[in-house]
């Protein structure tokens, strides 16, 4: 049994957790009614899981499809890890709400006395690996560490409670994160550059380099992988015209997934754009674009004949009531030109994380310069459901950006790029909290 909340972060540490949570176990959090990870499907930003597939089955009489996403789930003690095979993440549209169930079955070296209870004060650890790993260990609440845990206050996200992974880490994540952002911001203008993979700066001028420039800053080795940049926080510039106004130049794209449905799925994405796209408009000859602004609030585009609608949404209830539909670009005769299922969005949107910060950027040449500015927006606890109702409302759009070039060859050249966008002023609409914080004051 590990004797200290602060041996057991050493050893999640020492297993490679880089985040560590902890839950709060109410009596109905058991391997009976499975645990209870919160309402909408926020839990899904904050644990790594696997493929969303679809589970039908027959209840009492009636087909019921229920979204499941297997979960690597290892029990952690002094001995190591000991995988739980079966555990997975269950979501509930009609809630909503997602739970865990399968932690106990096919491993010898759960803790089933505690988890097949309901004796109040019981207390989950759940650590988060880089690899996509969870490591779990369960106490009662006279165990040390659920006395530790109690005795002093934690960051909330969602229903749990965010611990740090250095067990001897007094200061908060985000307290660290504003606090170098703001050393950042006294250096006023940084030559723009990135990261090596060795973790050395080097020179780098090619455009919207501010991204870049503030990773290497902060230490940040670009990697392409989803995960967090800083100690469990994304960190996101955007350029402004100025430090008055702060008003940003551009929309923040959201994500970028390519349909997995429809005409440009199914014939491909030439044929797609054949039939839908349009000669380029400033004369570029043997070329094809599709492009535009998509929302549900607006009819049929007029370049293309598409518009935007999403089904088996309730905006008003915020929740889904059919699995099988999702966003689609459909034509005047109703066909399906595009489409994107709401699985392959979740997993999409699941990539993005609990917790970014959005800096303020100027650039000016010669040479190439960043100023990052003092005005911070953090923004914390993403959903799924949010970015359905955003999108419905009109808030986020679908802003292509497809072409076929060399059109009449026999091969022809093809570029795509689907993104979702939102304006910045409406990015707090992706998130149940955010903050505007001031490095001066």
């Amino acid at each position: 049994m590990v004797a200290s909340l602060s041996g057991l972060l050493s050893l999640m540490r020492h297993h490679g957790a880089e985040r560590i949570y902890a839950k709060k176990l109410a009596p109905n959090d058991n391997s009976k009614n499975q645990v209870y990870l919160g309402g909408g499907f926020g839990a899904l930003n904050i644990i790594p899981h696997g493929e969303i597939v679809i589970d039908t089955r027959e209840m009492a009489g009636s087909k019921q499809d229920r979204p499941k996403a297997k979960v690597k789930f290892f029990w952690l003690d002094e001995d190591g890890r000991h995988p739980a095979p079966d555990a997975q993440l269950i979501l509930y549209p009609d809630y909503p709400e997602v739970r865990m169930s399968g932690f106990l079955k096919g491993c010898k070296a759960a803790p089933s006395a505690i988890m097949t209870v309901r004796d109040p004060g019981r207390v989950l650890f759940m650590g988060m690996t880089a690899t996509g790993e969870v490591l779990g260990y369960a106490t009662f609440a006279d165990n040390p560490t659920a006395i530790e845990l109690n005795a002093r206050e934690w960051q909330s996200v969602g229903v749990f409670l965010e611990l740090p992974s250095d067990p001897d880490q007094k200061v908060s994540p985000k307290a660290i994160l504003l606090s170098e952002l703001r050393r950042v911001y006294e250096q006023q203008w940084i030559a723009s550059q990135r990261l090596a993979r060795d973790g050395q700066k080097m020179q780098y001028t090619a455009p919207n380099a501010g991204g870049y420039t503030l990773e290497a800053e902060l230490g940040i080795i670009p990697n392409g992988i989803a995960e967090p940049d800083f100690m469990g926080w994304e960190v996101k510039q955007y350029g402004v015209g100025d430090f008055i106004s702060y008003r940003a130049k551009t929309p923040v794209t959201l994500m970028t997934p390519e349909p997995n449905g429809g005409i440009y799925k199914d014939d491909g994405v030439a044929p797609f754009l054949r039939r839908y796209g349009y000669a380029d408009k400033n004369g570029k000859p043997d070329r094809l674009n599709f492009g535009g602004i998509y929302t549900c609030q607006k009819g049929l585009h007029p370049d293309t004949g598409l518009r935007m609608t999403i089904a088996g949404f309730d905006p008003n209830k915020g929740i889904i009531t059919d699995l099988s539909g999702g966003i689609r670009l459909v034509d005047g005769a109703g066909e399906v030109a595009a489409s994107w299922s709401f699985t392959g969005m979740m997993e999409h949107w699941n990539r993005k994380h609990a917790q970014a910060a959005y800096v303020p950027t100027l650039f000016r040449t010669p040479p190439p310069e960043y100023s990052f500015g003092s005005r911070i927006l953090l923004c914390e606890q993403t959903d799924f459901i949010l970015f359905l109702k955003a999108f419905a409302s009109g808030a986020v759009y679908y802003d292509p950006a497809v072409k076929l070039e060399r059109a009449s060859e026999v091969k022809p050249v093809l570029k795509r790029r689907s993104q979702f966008r939102v304006r910045h002023a409406d990015l707090k609409k992706m998130y149940h909290h955010s903050e505007l914080v001031d490095l001066v004051s």
